[in-house]
């Protein structure tokens, strides 16, 4: 994974989104285009980024997608742009497309009734205020806590959710910071999987993401596309690319603006 190759000017991925008549962008909010803050309703972007963002979307004829663990409603009151882009929420399995209109998948009741099962034994054991109810899964936030601190509110959340997460449609994975109980279908590499099925064989698409949520994505997109790691320290990923934000970032997205003859 190299972190030179996309600040250079003549890397051959820029060339592929000039020539290419369908591009497309992916990027993740949390950790990507917006720094992790202890209050996730004040995780707002770096402050360049939705400008730029803006360009991309009104003059580089790009399909903008800003795909996110968070529910679909909650990014783009966050991000600021009006119009807003295309939103992915609950890792693709609800979206809001930028006529405003909002699909999401089935979730059977039986999943249902395990996630609410979760909720309820995580308000009891004292962690109301440290979960996230989304709609295909319940999440535990620990940033911002202190180490001794983040060891207790791990291993209970462990302790609860270990023992529901048993069906085969039903997974226990760890993110930045937390950890989630969620329906295995709620996946960012199956979102991406169907994306290039419907897209174009030529198009230039990029995935930019932060954390062991967009891994899949990065697998499933590699050989077709750019899949672009983004966080201030170097770890082992799939991705091909390592961008450190906030300036690599922003290097990153005026770039593209250039290769695809955008204003500059």
């Amino acid at each position: 994974m190299s972190r030179t190759a996309l600040t250079s000017k003549g890397h051959p991925f820029f060339r592929d989104v000039s020539a290419a008549k369908d591009r497309i962008l992916l990027l993740d909010y949390d950790g990507t285009v917006a720094p992790f803050s202890p209050d996730r309703r004040r995780a707002l972007p770096y402050p360049s980024v939705p400008a730029l963002l803006r360009q991309i979307m009104t003059s580089c004829g790009t399909r903008l997608i800003m795909v996110s663990g968070r529910a679909a409603h909650e990014v783009s009151p966050l991000l600021g742009l009006d119009p807003a882009p295309e939103i992915w929420g609950t890792h693709g399995v609800e979206r809001i497309h930028t006529d405003g209109h909002y699909e999401e998948i089935h979730v059977k009741d039986e999943a249902l009734l395990v996630l609410a099962q979760a909720e309820d034994l995580l308000e009891l054991a004292g962690l109301g205020e440290r979960i996230e109810v989304r709609l295909a899964g319940v999440a535990v936030h620990w940033r911002g806590l202190p180490a001794a601190e983040t060891l207790k509110v791990r291993s209970r959340a462990y302790r609860i959710l270990q023992p529901l997460a048993v069906p085969p449609d039903l997974v226990l994975a760890e993110f930045e910071e937390g950890v989630e109980i969620r329906l295995s279908c709620a996946n960012k590499g199956n979102a991406l999987r169907t994306l290039l099925l419907e897209s174009a064989p030529r198009a230039a698409i990029a995935y930019l993401g932060d954390d062991a949520t967009d891994e899949d994505a990065f697998r499933i997109l590699n050989g077709r596309g750019l899949s672009v790691r983004v966080g201030p320290h170097h770890r082992f990923s799939a991705a091909q690319m390592w961008l450190k934000p906030p300036d690599e970032l922003t290097q990153f997205l005026t770039q593209w603006i250039r290769a695809c003859g955008g204003d500059s």
